[in-house]
């Protein structure tokens, strides 16, 4: 699918938030290894929530939906044998059941469909950190397929690195309570996006488990022969998706509300918020409610991106319109998702008429508070962040921009051109 954007003037009206992501398959994974019945009320639907549903059912979960919820009854400590587990295009949703299928009896193996996306995404980290609990992996150089030969996996001391992603490590403490032995893991090197690990605790305390975690979150003891509890679980408004949202009534003239977006939340991508505040953007944010009064003029600005890794692209495309050089520092992670979001982003903005650079772990952009000329076709890398990023450029691109392979949104935000358009952008949907 092809996603033709027209340079749009003006936004209008008021959208719910969808349901966040993050928590959706975090949730769904606690439900699973449970023992007994749980509900995950408002559960995120997108292709990355699809694949943790379609996971845990052939792990052995049992799932009733309906449109407001998913009742699941779990398998706790014992999935069901599976020879091969499909999870599409998610890379969390694997980084998190290479852990879970350490408690299968047989192989297990995670098949590559994504080749040119996932497929080409590291693992190494997870898979040595796995090895030393006894976890037999076969990999292609820490890539897609791996197989997991599991069946007894022990605790202990281990050590995961936290230069490239913060999942490995959430990945083991999803885990670890599970066996029967304590375990104390030590995070090497450095963490990113340490905001996302705190989610993982949170939830994982919402289940009844105990963690004890350092400060700096480089160290956890975590007590052996722990249980998940079922339980209710409510599913928050989605800040990644919607900092798209948000962005886009920035650079435009705009009167736009967000609903289901708490003040109160830990996801780091709420940062996004006070992002478009600093550029001069005026909003309010209170009673979970986002009001964006736009007027297409910002202000650049220095962001520590690691804060808010999910919402920088949307960010960097508020910032090509602004007045001055912005600095979004802290972000090499972005390097190892869907797509290198650092350079195959920055190479399409460049096409679209931006000036922008990069560094390993910075983006720099000059703004044009002018707008950008566009009138280019452009390549979304298979990467649903990109893809909203580029929708925001392409309202303020005199000619417009066409992103190919728009249907990749769905990863996350199925619903994201219903919600532009329904705002008043003008984008028209074609089949390639």
């Amino acid at each position: 699918m092809k996603a033709i954007v027209t340079a749009t003037p003006k936004l209008q009206g008021e959208i719910q938030a969808l349901s966040s992501k993050n928590y959706t398959t975090r949730y769904l994974l606690l439900a699973a290894l449970a023992d007994g019945t749980s509900t995950v009320r408002f559960p995120a639907h997108s292709e990355d929530s699809d694949a943790m549903r379609r996971c845990i059912r052939d792990l052995g979960a049992v799932l009733e939906e309906d449109e407001h919820k998913i009742v699941i009854k779990g398998f706790g400590k014992k999935p069901q044998p599976i020879e091969e587990l499909n999870v599409g295009n998610a890379g969390a949703v694997l980084r998190f059941l290479m852990s879970t299928a350490a408690l299968c009896q047989s192989e297990v193996t995670f098949i590559n469909k994504y080749p040119e996306s996932l497929g080409k995404r590291p693992h190494l980290d997870l898979i040595h950190a796995l090895e030393q609990m006894n976890v037999k992996v076969e990999h292609n150089e820490g890539r897609l397929p791996i197989t997991i030969k599991g069946g007894q996996p022990r605790g202990g001391r281990i050590t995961v690195s936290g230069n490239v992603s913060s999942q490995f490590l959430s990945s083991l403490l999803f885990l670890t309570p599970l066996l029967e032995e304590d375990s104390e893991i030590e995070v090497l090197h450095d963490l990113k996006s340490k905001v996302i690990v705190g989610q993982t605790l949170e939830v994982l305390e919402q289940a009844g488990i105990r963690i004890e975690a350092s400060e700096d979150l480089m160290h956890y003891r975590i007590p052996g022969n722990q249980s998940y509890e079922a339980k209710e679980y409510i599913v928050q408004g989605d800040y990644p998706g919607s900092a798209a949202i948000l962005a886009a009534a920035a650079v435009t003239e705009s009167d736009v509300t967000l609903h289901r977006l708490d003040e109160n939340s830990r996801q780091g991508e709420k940062a996004c918020v006070d992002v478009l505040r600093a550029m001069g953007v005026s909003l309010t944010h209170e009673n979970g409610i986002v009001r964006v009064q736009g007027t297409g003029k910002l202000q650049a600005g220095e962001f520590d991106g690691d804060h808010f890794t999910d919402a920088v692209l949307a960010m960097v495309a508020a910032a090509v319109f602004a007045e001055g050089t912005s600095r979004f520092y802290n972000v090499e992670n972005l390097r190892y998702k869907e797509c290198d979001r650092i350079t195959d982003f920055l190479n399409e903005l460049r096409k679209a008429g931006a000036n922008v650079e990069e560094r390993q772990s910075e983006i720099i952009v000059h703004g044009r508070p002018e707008g950008l000329e566009g009138g280019v076709e452009i390549n979304a890398h298979y990467d649903h962040r990109v893809i909203m990023a580029l929708s925001v450029a392409g309202l303020r691109s005199k000619q417009g921009l066409i992103i190919r392979d728009a249907h990749h949104v769905a990863k996350s935000y199925p619903q994201f051109f219903d919600h532009m358009i329904s705002l008043g952008a003008q984008i028209e949907l074609t089949n390639e």
